[in-house]
């Protein structure tokens, strides 16, 4: 067996960090603001995040979650995936894409992806499909969002659900339109390493009320209300179990960083770009090296 020693278990240094995320003091005092005020799990926080994100990028609705892999788990949920069925995802993703059709005891069928974008191979997407397909999961890969003008009426044709994994996709747009708006459901992700940072947290966006609903009633084991609008001034106790659901909810000190995040997301991207542009030059005419 390999022991290591002190030195071996110690970061290395001087090279660049794996990701340190933007958080600042106006964060700090954010969440600082969440603890004092005693209120800690879901509650006003999580709802004007909810509305801001919704609002940013033009989503009738969106519920926040506590991890992208939540997320996709509620919106595979709520359009009622079986038992049998089968999931069109790419090889190019993190393992959550494809591990939570397994939930279902569904089956993910691997779409090759194109090699100059890493994003899903329209023309494989239609060779891939089956009589049992049901959903397309298009992962917007490292920001650059699938050619959805060839995913969709792929999806139209075969009457599939498109659930978009825009995990890294924020605030990308596709001709003007913002990633998360342009399939059935869309679910992002918040880790500490994504383009928004929460900690951890997801988010899912649609435009269908029916999805939206059933995605939050699921989110918290399937009651019908939330403990903010249980226990606070204007709320009523009473409350049902609807469904057996998750314990998926986000909590207000997660949300109090997404929003201050949220602000600064048109910042962050032109710092990214800079930062891509540097990379892209010192690279450029690189033998075995491509450049986007």
């Amino acid at each position: 067996m390999h022991c290591c020693s002190k030195l071996d278990m110690n970061p290395r240094t001087g090279f660049l960090p794996f990701h340190v995320p933007d958080i600042g003091d106006e964060e700090i005092s954010a969440v600082a603001e969440v603890l004092r005020s005693g209120w800690l799990t879901t509650g006003p926080k999580v709802q004007a995040f909810e509305h801001a994100f919704a609002s940013y990028i033009g989503a009738p609705h969106a519920v926040a979650v506590n991890s992208g892999t939540a997320a996709l788990h509620l919106a595979l949920e709520a359009i009622g995936l079986a038992e049998g069925d089968d999931v069109l995802v790419p090889t190019m993703t993190f393992t959550a894409t494809a591990e939570v059709v397994t939930y279902f005891r569904a089956r993910p069928v691997l779409v090759d992806c194109e090699p100059d974008t890493l994003n899903l191979d329209p023309a494989g997407l239609e060779r891939a499909i089956t009589p049992r397909s049901r959903v397309i999961i298009p992962v917007h890969y490292a920001g650059h969002v699938c050619d959805m003008n060839r995913i969709l009426p792929v999806a139209r044709e075969h009457r599939l659900k498109v659930v978009e994994d825009a995990a890294h996709a924020l605030p990308a747009r596709y001709h003007g339109e913002m990633a998360g708006m342009l399939g059935d459901l869309a679910c992002f992700s918040f880790y500490a390493t994504k383009t928004l940072c929460t900690g951890e947290g997801g988010m899912v966006t649609t435009a269908n009320s029916e999805y939206a609903e059933r995605v939050r009633m699921m989110s918290l084991h399937g009651i019908s209300k939330d403990a903010w609008k249980r226990y606070s001034a204007e709320g009523s106790w009473y409350y049902e179990i609807l469904s057996p659901g998750f314990k998926y909810n986000m909590t207000d000190i997660a949300a109090a960083l997404g929003l201050v995040q949220l602000g600064k997301c048109g910042r962050m991207l032109e710092s990214r770009r800079r930062i891509a542009e540097i990379y892209n030059q010192a690279f450029r005419g690189m033998r075995g090296v491509v450049t986007p």
